[in-house]
C-alpha cells in the first residue's frame, strides 16, 4: 500500500468514529445507520454505492423452485445433469473434467485427467438459494461490502440467483469453452459475462460491460477454494516482500515476509489479508499431495488468500469438525485500493488460470 493511503487510514476512519458514538451519546444503538465497511472508507471513497436490483428478490426466489429441463448444447463432451446435488454443466475433455452449478454460475470442481480435485467443497452444503461454500464464487459487483451499506448482500447479486448457459463450443486444441451470464439487472448499469475453457489449463474470466450513461467503481473476486491436505502443512509462494490488510488487525496494514504459511508468528491459525499490488503469479506448494497448485491472474492488482482458522470455522455449520483444514482460499481480485473504474461503454477483463505442477 502507498504511504499516502497509509496516512489517510486515522483520517478518513474518524468521520466513522464520530458518527458511532454520537449515536450512543444519543442512546441509540449505531445499528440503526447503515453500515459502511471500515476497509473502504480506509482505503478509497471512490466505489460506486449500488442499491438491490429491483428483481434480485424475484430472481433468489426462483433460484430456489425447482429447474426446468435445460437443453443440452450440441457440443461433445457437454451435457446438463447434477452435481453435488446443483443442477451443472457438465463437462470432460481429454485432459480434464469440470462441473459449473447452474445456481450462482458457480464452478463446482475441476478434475485434470489422472488427478484429484482442485477444488474443495463443503461437506455439508445448503439448498438453493442459499450461496455454495466451495468451488469458486462469483463476487460482484462488489467485495464482501467494500463501500456499500448493510442494506446489501454480503459478495454481491450473483451468488445467488440463477445463471444461463450462453454458449459452448469444442476448440481446435479439444478444450472446451463456456459462457455463462446471470441475469441481467437493467437499473445495475453494469453486465456480467464469464467464460470457462476447461482443458489441461483451467481459465475462468469475469467480463464487466458498463451499460449505463455514468461512470461505475466496482470491486469482486474469483473466490477460489483449493483444495489441500492440511492447511496448516502448505505454503504459498510468490507473495513475498508485498504488502497485505489484515481484516483481522482492523485492516491494518503489513509487510509479508516469506513464503505464506497459516502458522504466521504475528496471528497464527487464521488468515484473512487482502495483498496490494500483488504480481500476478502464485504457486501453492503441497507436500501431502505432492502437488503444486499455479495460479496466474491478469485484470487484477489484489489477491485475498483466506482460512477462517478452528475458532471461526467451528461456528459455521459449513466449515466445522476440521473440514476447515481440507483447503485455502486464494482468490483473484478487485478489492481493498485496488477498485475498478469503467467509463461508459467500457468494458474490464478479470482471468485467473490454473494448473498443476509437479513438485520439484
Amino acid at each position: 500500500m502507498h504511504r499516502a493511503v497509509r496516512l489517510l487510514l486515522p483520517c478518513l476512519l474518524l468521520p466513522c468514529l464520530i458518527a458511532a458514538l454520537a449515536s450512543c451519546a444519543a442512546g441509540r444503538p449505531n445499528t440503526t445507520l447503515p453500515k459502511i465497511d471500515a476497509m473502504t472508507e480506509s482505503a478509497a471513497l471512490t466505489e460506486t454505492r449500488f442499491t438491490t436490483p429491483a428483481r434480485y428478490a424475484e430472481e433468489v426466489t426462483a433460484a430456489g423452485a425447482p429447474v426446468a429441463a435445460t437443453a443440452a448444447p450440441d457440443v461433445d463432451g457437454v451435457r446438463i445433469g447434477t452435481f453435488a446435488g446443483y443442477p451443472a454443466v457438465l463437462v470432460e475433455t481429454a485432459d480434464a473434467r469440470a462441473a459449473i452449478a447452474l445456481h450462482g454460475g458457480h464452478l463446482l470442481s475441476y478434475v485434470p485427467t489422472g488427478g484429484e480435485d482442485l477444488l474443495w467443497l463443503s461437506p455439508r452444503l445448503a439448498d438453493a438459494p442459499a450461496a455454495i461454500r466451495g468451488g469458486v464464487p462469483v463476487i460482484w459487483p462488489f467485495f464482501g461490502r467494500q463501500g456499500q451499506t448493510s442494506d446489501v448482500p454480503s459478495h454481491g447479486f450473483v451468488r445467488t440467483v440463477r445463471w444461463q448457459l450462453v454458449d459452448a463450443a469444442r476448440e481446435a486444441d479439444g478444450s472446451v469453452a463456456l459462457t455463462l451470464a446471470p441475469p441481467t439487472y437493467a437499473d445495475l448499469g453494469l453486465a456480467l459475462r464469464m467464460h470457462l475453457r476447461i482443458g489441461g489449463t483451467l481459465e475462468q474470466t469475469l467480463e464487466t460491460t458498463n451499460t449505463g450513461d455514468a461512470p461505475v467503481a466496482f470491486t469482486q473476486a474469483l473466490h477460489s477454494y483449493f483444495r489441500v491436505s492440511d492447511v496448516a502443512g502448505i505454503q504459498l509462494e510468490g507473495v513475498d516482500g508485498l504488502q497485505f490488510l489484515d481484516k483481522n488487525d482492523g485492516y491494518a496494514p503489513h509487510t509479508q515476509t516469506g513464503d505464506w504459511t497459516l502458522d504466521d508468528a504475528r496471528d497464527p491459525g487464521r488468515s484473512d489479508y487482502i495483498y496490494a499490488d500483488a504480481g500476478g503469479r502464485y504457486r501453492l506448494d503441497d507436500p501431502g499431495l505432492d502437488r503444486r497448485i499455479e495460479l496466474v491472474t491478469s485484470g487484477s492488482r489484489s489477491l485475498v488468500v483466506w482460512n477462517p482458522g478452528e475458532a471461526s470455522a467451528e461456528r459455521s455449520s459449513d466449515m466445522n469438525d476440521g473440514a476447515w483444514r481440507g483447503f485455502l482460499c486464494l482468490e483473484a481480485a478487485n478489492a481493498g485500493p485496488d477498485v475498478v473504474r469503467l467509463a461508459p461503454g467500457q468494458t474490464h477483463v478479470l482471468t485467473q488460470r490454473v494448473r498443476v505442477l509437479a513438485r520439484d
